[in-house]
């Protein structure tokens, strides 16, 4: 048993907002879209939402997000859960990109999720996705959402053993996008982090963009930027101990420093995307290199570290050095 998705609204929203979050999970399975057009009357519309649950296992529940309350495609939504009492069918409405995202995130991290609990979550991921910049403008009777505070380390004495004393790395990624899209919504849910930690000296020396990376953590993560020297000396820090983190590096290059100067902490490395730029070569649609990227990659797989190549978890893994002597990079 699984949860089917159904997407349902006026017009083709329905479309739109499937292609936009697929862009960063990936393609999914059991989720189907019906779309509410102007030439077409209510018995059509519920047709069309029967045709879209029957493509779903007869045993799975139904996940219904329609756009408005009482519009039409709720209400037929709303006739075909009152058709089926025996099933167990949702509806959520108010359909929006942060709703649509956690629906796949649910069913992703855990397979067998009731359907209770994912609508909890589903909404209240869906309300807190309604954010405002600058915060001023947030209205007094709104409560801001803030990504989750940081541990105080430096209210920690020095010597202080937390745990094992040792940073967990749950993930590790090469990203030139660095934290974007796929990464708060589908990497960071996959890894189970709690801490996203950008290591980085170029980002660490750019104010706007390092302001912008942490205030793009999803909620209840925190985000830092740190350069290499200071995350080798975190690396080494007791009071680590209880951090689970996701480290990002924007090119081989930062990571390959990390992983000569910390043995063992980095294992496998997920190689999401690396831009194009003059002197490098397209290995595939999203990953470029030239010969210093291979020669880093090279001394890391010398050095034990595995590689897997994927935009998003649903990805099936390619290897980065079969893309690199195909592309002939020498």
């Amino acid at each position: 048993m699984s949860i089917g998705i159904v997407i349902a609204s006026h017009g083709e929203f329905a479309l739109g907002i499937k292609q936009s979050v697929t862009m960063i999970f990936g393609e999914q399975e059991k989720v189907q879209t019906v779309t509410f057009m102007p030439n077409e009357g209510p018995a059509d519309l519920h047709a069309k939402l029967e045709n879209a649950i029957a493509t779903f296992d007869a045993e799975d529940d139904v996940l219904i997000l329609a756009d408005l309350w009482s519009g039409s495609p709720f209400n037929q939504s709303s006739a075909i859960l009152n058709e089926n009492p025996d099933r167990k069918i949702a509806i959520i409405t108010g359909l929006n990109l942060p709703m649509l995202i956690q629906a796949y995130t649910e069913r992703m991290m855990d397979a067998t999720a009731g359907i209770d609990k994912v609508v909890a979550n589903i909404m209240k991921e869906a309300k807190e996705g309604i954010r405002v910049l600058p915060e001023t403008l947030q209205p007094a009777d709104i409560a801001p959402v803030t990504a989750a505070p940081a541990a105080n380390q430096g209210a920690i004495p020095e010597g202080t053993v937390i745990g094992d004393g040792k940073i967990k790395i749950n993930l590790v990624r090469i990203d030139t996008r660095l934290l974007h899209g796929q990464v708060a919504t589908a990497w960071t849910p996959d890894s189970k982090a709690d801490r996203i930690i950008v290591v980085s000296d170029n980002v660490a020396n750019d104010e706007m963009r390092k302001t912008l990376i942490e205030q793009a953590a999803p909620s209840n993560v925190h985000a830092n930027v740190v350069p290499i020297k200071k995350f080798i000396e975190v690396a080494k820090d007791p009071r680590f101990g209880g951090t689970h983190a996701f480290l990002l590096f924007e090119n081989p290059e930062d990571a390959l420093a990390i992983v000569e100067a910390v043995p063992g902490l980095i294992s496998s490395i997920n190689v999401g995307s690396m831009a194009h730029s003059t002197g490098k070569t397209m290995l595939n649609n999203v990953l470029s290199a030239d010969k210093t990227d291979v020669l880093a990659f090279e001394k890391m797989r010398d050095l034990g570290v595995k590689f897997d190549v994927r935009k998003v978890p649903t990805d099936s893994k390619a290897d980065i050095f079969a893309l690199i002597d195909k592309a002939n990079i020498k």
